[in-house]
């Protein structure tokens, strides 16, 4: 296990962003992401970092992109450090496992969130009501359960600290059109289904993801990261089970670790135990390990 890496400082970079989890440097006309070890839960950052995760999330993307480029063009133009500019030598340790050189595409204004099964927010807004989201769902269906078909549910982009809000297809037509919305949907719920499909071959069932998709020289691509346990719920199969939560493969764990005290979601957080960050860092080491077969 390697050392944690919470924030980075890369002097000769111009850092533009720093998110929840990662770093975001401008390189020449590119962008160098930095995966830190960092974790956050309800939107806030914890102050404790969990080892390797930024490797296991670049790992995980770096598999995927290739996986599902058939379908969309993505941002990666290599993960390399020997081939990143020659400005970001001096950093290349802590860059090698846990840094993507990419494409500066311009992001959506949207997140695009596409569930295959009932959990999370989405479950509790069908029990205040069956239309959600402007979909109408069938009564009776239990936490967990296999939605009748892939749902893609857009929300907007909240700043730091603030949480998303789901809107309407309709409403998202008001923003991009009718036609660029049906394609943005098509893309994500064809990406969904052939990563989903993939990973029930290993035990894993993607419940929900959130893509992040951008243009780049008129293009819609696939940007950020993508079909890591920060980005999804991925449950173990084997253990599946509807009518209540899952065990997970994320940071569920953590959720479920933090509504147990008395906090109120808002920082600063609470300290975590040892015990707490290990068990997630493994829940995330063995997300990559069934997905990929291979190990950091």
């Amino acid at each position: 296990m390697s050392e944690s890496i919470t924030e980075t400082h890369f002097e000769n970079l111009k850092l533009i962003h720093r998110g929840k989890v990662r770093d975001l440097y401008e390189v020449e006309d590119k962008l160098l992401m930095v995966a830190t070890d960092r974790i956050s839960a309800f939107d806030v950052v914890m102050n404790e970092p969990v080892p390797d995760k930024g490797k296991v999330l670049t790992r995980l993307s770096l598999f995927w992109f290739d996986f599902l480029k058939d379908i969309v063009p993505n941002h990666l133009i290599t993960a390399e450090v020997e081939q990143y500019p020659e400005i970001c030598r001096p950093y290349r340790e802590i860059l090698r496992g846990r840094s993507m050189l990419v494409r500066k595409a311009e992001p959506l204004p949207v997140e695009c969130i596409v569930r295959g099964y009932i959990s999370g927010s989405f479950w509790k807004a069908y029990l205040k009501n069956t239309t959600v989201c402007g979909f109408e769902l069938p009564e009776g269906l239990r936490e967990s359960e296999k939605l009748p078909r892939v749902l893609f549910t857009p929300s907007t982009k909240a700043e730091q600290g603030l949480h998303d809000e789901n809107i309407s297809i309709e409403k998202m037509e008001e923003l991009f059109g009718r036609e660029q919305t049906a394609k943005i949907a098509e893309i994500c719920v064809k990406i969904y289904e052939k990563a989903a499909d993939y990973a029930r071959t290993k035990g894993i069932i993607i419940a929900d993801t959130k893509f992040e998709l951008g243009m780049f020289e008129g293009e819609l691509i696939l940007i950020d990261e993508v079909l890591t346990p920060d980005s999804s719920r991925f449950w173990p199969e084997d253990q599946y089970k509807v009518g209540g939560g899952q065990p997970s493969f994320d940071k569920q764990f953590l959720r479920d670790y933090l509504l147990t005290l008395d906090w109120d979601k808002t920082p600063p957080p609470p300290s975590l135990p040892e015990e707490i960050l290990e068990k997630t860092g493994n829940r995330y080491r063995e997300a990559l390990e069934r997905i990929t077969g291979n190990s950091l």
